[in-house]
């Protein structure tokens, strides 16, 4: 089967994603964690067996907390989102959950609102700048090569797919945050990071045979269409890329539903992220060339073909 008869068809997956993605940002955005907008996370454990929530609610309310959500997790534990308690007021809702019984504090986390404001900020210069770094780095990289793409336009493509592959998951978990207040904190911004390392390195895997096969028909003086040198470096990489991807997507199902509760958002993020990484490293990213070599050329080119 010759790939290059679908290449359009490759863009719908990616297209519907994205779109559904952004509604989901726009309609409902992503719910800050404690460790970005400041506030404190308590999780206890109940061996003897746990309360209701709503007898929980009903005798920590006259603590005037103010909002306190409360979250089952695993069979035995409860955790307690609010704003950042004073040691008196833990103390005294320490008391509160004592009263139901022998419990276990399991952990306990405050984060004050101007630290997690500078965790945001930073978060966000990070991924700028790994986005930066990449154009930086392929347009150096693929200096040699600029017929019938140039260095850089290989740099724009790649960004254009590292967006695709943070967006989908950021959007998941705006979707998630709508449906079960799941909340975003440090560790999906280290889970986005990571997506960007694993798909750039991929997509650096298919734009690499890209310039050998390039570089090998000027050295045998070959005259191969650029569309089908692209494709023909795909089927060579595409078994690689899809084997390694699929044994850390194992791994990462593995910790999701056999790991801790405080891990299984970030394993869940970065699996999600890889899925789409793979795809795009593959079925977007190398299209994409070709439609820019097809709609964008080069002003070589160009000139050859008016002479």
């Amino acid at each position: 089967m010759r790939l290059e008869k679908f290449k359009h068809y490759f863009f719908i997956l990616p297209g519907v994603a994205i779109a559904l993605s952004l509604i989901a940002l726009f309609v409902w955005g992503l719910k800050p964690g404690i460790d970005l907008k400041g506030g404190s996370l308590l999780e206890v454990a109940y061996p003897d067996g746990r309360p209701e929530v709503a007898l929980l609610q009903e005798r920590i309310a006259p603590l005037e907390f103010g909002e306190v959500r409360i979250q089952p997790a695993g069979e035995s534990e409860y955790v307690l989102r609010q704003r950042s308690l004073t040691q008196e007021e833990k103390e005294k809702l320490d008391t509160v959950l004592e009263s139901f019984g022998k419990v276990e504090e399991v952990q306990y986390n405050s984060v004050g609102p101007s630290i997690g404001e500078e965790l945001m900020r930073k978060a966000w210069w990070a991924v700028g700048l790994v986005s930066l770094c990449t154009i930086v780095f392929i347009a150096f990289a693929f200096r040699g090569v600029s017929k019938p793409v140039s260095a850089w336009k290989y740099g724009l493509v790649a960004i254009v797919t590292l967006l695709h592959d943070i967006l989908i998951p950021t959007g998941y978990f705006a979707y998630l945050g709508h449906a079960r207040d799941a909340e975003v904190g440090v560790l999906f911004i280290v889970a986005l990071l990571t997506i960007l390392g694993i798909s750039i390195n991929d997509t650096i895997v298919v734009f690499d045979r890209i310039r050998e096969n390039l570089t090998l028909n000027e050295q045998k003086r070959q005259h191969q269409e650029f569309e089908f040198v692209v494709w023909k470096s795909i089927t060579q990489t595409m078994a690689r890329s899809i084997n390694t991807s699929v044994t850390v997507i194992i791994m990462l199902v593995v910790l999701y539903l056999m790991g801790p509760e405080s891990t299984k958002d970030f394993s869940l993020t970065l699996t999600i992220g890889m899925i789409a990484g793979t795809y795009s490293s593959i079925f977007l990213a190398s299209p994409l060339l070709v439609l820019i070599s097809e709609y964008w050329k080069s002003p070589e080119k160009e000139v050859k073909k008016v002479s």
